[in-house]
């Protein structure tokens, strides 16, 4: 596991981080209606973008970044994952028109920071990553960002999803 920083300062992961080529763990969030999702409910080829918070620069511009990716990629589905109230996630989906990402809270159970290893322990907050898992639910793709206050690398998780098209 690499040292993963915040505006430079080290922090703590709790859970274990997700391996290429494992089986995406089970999880709980919650949508924007305030029901669970479990992740056996979430079926095909899909993208988890797990981000700090949609009201942020970066996570702003990375699910923007998506949510226009997500129009030519046909049977995929992309999941922006924060701790984010659900309420604040809608109301940021439809100020800035996504349609094509859907946001997920983790703000109840932290079950899906825990199960990937995501939930940064000092702050509440998810850290920066990218999962991308098939339809057979085995990770193809996974990126923990190292500075959580910086981009994911865009083009590698596009390919990785075009490979599984």
């Amino acid at each position: 596991m690499h040292t993963i920083t915040f505006k430079g300062k080290p922090i703590t992961l709790a859970g274990s981080q997700v391996r290429v080529g494992a089986r995406i763990p089970e999880f709980t969030l919650t949508d924007n209606n305030l029901a669970d999702v479990t992740s056996d409910s979430l079926r095909g080829t899909r993208a988890f973008l797990s981000v700090p918070s949609l009201d942020t620069g970066v996570c702003d511009l990375e699910v923007r970044n998506f949510n226009e990716k997500a129009a030519s990629l046909q049977g995929v589905s992309i999941y922006a994952v924060s701790m984010d109230l659900p309420f604040a996630q809608k109301r940021w989906c439809g100020a800035h028109d996504v349609a094509h990402v859907r946001t997920l809270s983790d703000y109840k159970q932290r079950s899906f920071g825990r199960a990937t290893g995501t939930l940064i322990e000092e702050l509440g907050l998810l850290t920066r990553a990218v999962f991308i898992v098939d339809a057979k639910d085995h990770v193809t793709y996974a990126e923990y960002v190292p500075e959580v206050s910086q981009h994911p690398d865009y083009e590698a998780a596009y390919a990785a999803l075009q490979q599984l098209r």
